[in-house]
C-alpha cells in the first residue's frame, strides 16, 4: 500500500473499526468480575497468563479475600497457594496484597480513578490502570495494548512502532477517545480468532480489503 496521508489513514481506521464491531459486536474483556477491585486483581493476575486461567482461579479467590481489607491481612502462603497456576506466584501475591494494603492505606478501601493514582499502586502499571478505567468506570484514559493489539496495529497499519507505549500513542491519535477502550477488545479478539500470529486467517477476515498485510 502506498502512503497514505493523516486523513486518509483516520478514514481507514474508522471503516476498520466499524466492520470490527460489527463482526464481534460482544467483544469485551474476558477476566470475570463483579467490581473494580475484583478486575485490578483479575488484570494483576493475569500477566504471562490466559484469561481463561485467570477465570478459573479468582472464583476461590474472591470467595476467600472479597475486597481490599481482606486481601491487605492475606497470608502470602495462603494466596500463593490459590493463584499457583497462573504463573510468576510469588511476586504476583507480594503485588496484590501491596497494592491491597495501598488502597486500604491511601484511598479508604476503594480503587482511585485516575490514571496516576493507580500507577502508583503495587502491581499496576499503565497497561492495567487502562484496563481498570475502561472496563470498571467507563473512562478512556488510554488504550490497553497487549500483544493482539500490537500485532494487530503493525499489520493494520495503524503504527510502525515496536514498543507498546509509542503504539498506544499513535492509537490515541488514529482513533476517537470513546472508541479507545472497545477498540483494544475489538482487535484482541480479532487477533485470537483470525488474525492470528502465525497464520493469520486472510480469508476469513472482514477488514482483508483494508488491511494492508493481507494475502487476499
Amino acid at each position: 500500500m502506498r502512503k497514505e496521508g493523516k486523513r486518509a489513514r483516520r478514514q481507514r481506521a474508522a471503516r476498520i473499526y466499524d466492520l470490527l464491531a460489527q463482526a464481534y459486536p460482544d467483544a469485551q474483556t474476558a477476566l470475570e468480575h463483579a467490581n473494580p477491585f475484583e478486575l485490578a486483581v483479575a488484570t494483576i493476575l493475569s500477566a504471562q497468563c490466559t484469561d481463561e486461567r485467570v477465570n478459573m482461579v479468582t472464583p476461590v479467590l474472591f470467595r476467600r479475600f472479597s475486597d481490599a481489607h481482606a486481601l491487605a491481612s492475606a497470608s502470602l502462603e495462603e494466596l500463593e497457594e490459590i493463584i499457583h497456576s497462573t504463573g510468576f506466584f510469588r511476586s504476583k501475591a507480594r503485588s496484590l496484597v501491596e497494592m491491597a494494603q495501598a488502597v486500604m492505606n491511601e484511598h479508604g478501601g476503594e480503587l482511585p480513578r485516575s490514571l496516576a493514582e493507580l500507577t502508583r499502586l503495587p502491581g499496576i502499571g499503565r497497561k492495567t490502570a487502562n484496563v481498570i478505567l475502561g472496563n470498571a468506570f467507563g473512562l478512556d484514559e488510554g488504550v490497553v495494548v497487549d500483544t493482539h493489539v500490537k500485532r494487530l496495529s503493525g499489520r493494520l497499519g495503524f503504527s510502525e512502532e515496536a514498543t507498546p507505549e509509542k503504539i498506544e500513542v499513535d492509537l490515541m491519535e488514529l482513533f476517537p477517545r470513546e472508541r479507545w477502550t472497545p477498540l483494544s477488545h475489538l482487535l484482541i479478539f480479532h487477533g485470537r480468532q483470525v488474525c492470528v500470529a502465525r497464520k493469520p486467517r486472510c480469508r476469513q477476515c472482514v477488514v482483508a480489503a483494508f488491511c494492508p498485510s493481507s494475502s487476499e
